[in-house]
């Protein structure tokens, strides 16, 4: 039986980023065909309502576990206060990888949702999970980023999924 895996919507091509653009990636397209991997898109800040365009968002206070935990915050640009709809998202996100049977996601790093590894607290790049990421993680399902292809690979060869 295929295996699916959630994958954030920008790197198959989707416009859902901030901008309005995508950030597709012939790597991650290639792999996930190479492999027979379903790809499940998701844009967790648009699951959480939040508009495409959009202004940039970045944590003011700790990551995506932090937010979790109700001890940090996203923000806008111009200052608004967006958390709850990163909550909101992450919640989305994790029902539909509850839906399709996902275990596993494939996500962008260095997003406020996404990013699982790196994001932005004001403009720091700092170590820290995404939202969505964190969410995810904590429920059990393995998270990657578009960087991290060798180590999903490692992953699939040893639990030979």
């Amino acid at each position: 039986m295929p295996t699916t895996i959630l994958v954030s919507a920008c790197l198959l091509g989707i416009h859902c980023r901030y901008d309005g653009t995508a950030k597709a990636d012939v790597r991650v397209k290639d792999y996930l065909f190479r492999k027979g991997l379903i790809p499940i898109p998701v844009c967790p800040e648009q699951l959480g309502g939040l508009p495409t365009p959009r202004l940039p968002c970045r944590f003011t206070v700790g990551s995506g576990r932090e937010v979790l935990a109700g001890a940090g915050e996203v923000v806008t640009r111009d200052g608004r206060t967006v958390t709850q709809s990163f909550l909101n998202g992450a919640r989305e996100t994790l029902e539909i990888a509850g839906q399709c049977g996902c275990r596993l996601a494939l996500l962008k790093e260095r997003s406020p949702s996404c990013g699982v590894r790196q994001c932005y607290r004001g403009e720091v790049l700092s170590t820290g999970m995404g939202v969505a990421a964190a969410l995810l993680s904590e429920h059990g399902i393995r998270v990657f980023s578009e960087e991290e292809l060798a180590e999903l690979d490692r992953f699939l060869d040893k639990t030979g999924t």
